[in-house]
């Protein structure tokens, strides 16, 4: 037996988290009868699940993972209802995959795809505090006040940001600078609204690391397969900076 968060999840449907607010909210039956209750369980042996009267197979297909490098303009979601381009643009047609979090619109970088929903609710989850390093080129030189004030936080949108690490890795004309950042949050636009609110808005901004694993010499636009220990190394933090 089978419990239906892990049914849709593997059944690449949805993320687990995803897959509990579906289950609440009445949207999966099992053999034709709604199921509420986050306990419930099901026999991929005996019996047929669906979601939106569509039907949801176990876990049956081979798990991708996938590692793409972003490029600006392109949204991290399946579809766009405006028509812009999305990350599944750039993978294989027809395989069911979903990106794993987000990165905006405007910024670059690394963003894996799966259709393995534990592995995503894991990686996406809080309190698994799964670390990403973006390279931030901004406006202005901050001063190592302004740095110590990433590392004690910095109140944006209300709410205090967790501590994280930020470098001073290069000074280019005309004043300008390039800072490599840790983050373990994953706040709407996070590091645009710190970089701002210390008085240095970010100019362009690059994800170049999710836990152990890097972002490398993929050009804008390419991917390819996570290896199997990278899979597992995305939820390692990378190492102080």
């Amino acid at each position: 037996m089978i419990r239906l968060q892990k049914w849709l999840s593997a059944g690449g449907a949805c993320s687990r988290r995803k897959a509990e607010e579906l289950i609440q909210a009445g949207r999966v039956a099992v053999n034709g009868q709604v199921v509420t209750e986050l306990g419930a369980k099901a026999d991929p042996a005996a019996d047929s699940v669906t979601l939106d009267g569509k039907t949801v197979a176990p876990d049956v297909q081979q798990k991708i993972y996938i590692m793409l490098h972003k490029p600006e303009g392109v949204v991290t979601t399946a579809a766009d209802q405006f028509g812009r381009p999305t990350v599944l643009d750039y993978v294989p047609e027809g395989s069911r995959l979903y990106p794993v979090g987000r990165l905006d619109y405007d910024s670059s970088g690394l963003i894996f795809l799966t259709n393995d929903g534990e592995w995503t609710q894991t990686l996406t989850h809080p309190k698994f505090e799964s670390k990403k390093t973006y390279v931030a080129l901004i406006k202005g030189i901050p001063s190592p006040e302004a740095l110590n004030a990433f590392r004690n936080g910095i109140t944006i949108d209300g709410k205090k940001t967790a501590p994280c690490e930020a470098k001073l890795e290069a000074e280019e004309p005309p004043n300008r600078a390039k800072l490599r950042i840790v983050l373990h949050e994953g706040r709407n636009r996070q590091i645009r609204k710190m970089c701002e609110a210390i008085g240095h808005p970010v100019l362009s901004l690059k994800r170049v690391q999710i836990g152990e694993v890097k972002l490398t010499n993929l050009k804008r636009g390419q991917w390819r397969h996570l290896t199997t220990q990278e899979v597992a190394a995305a939820f390692c933090g990378p190492k102080s900076i």
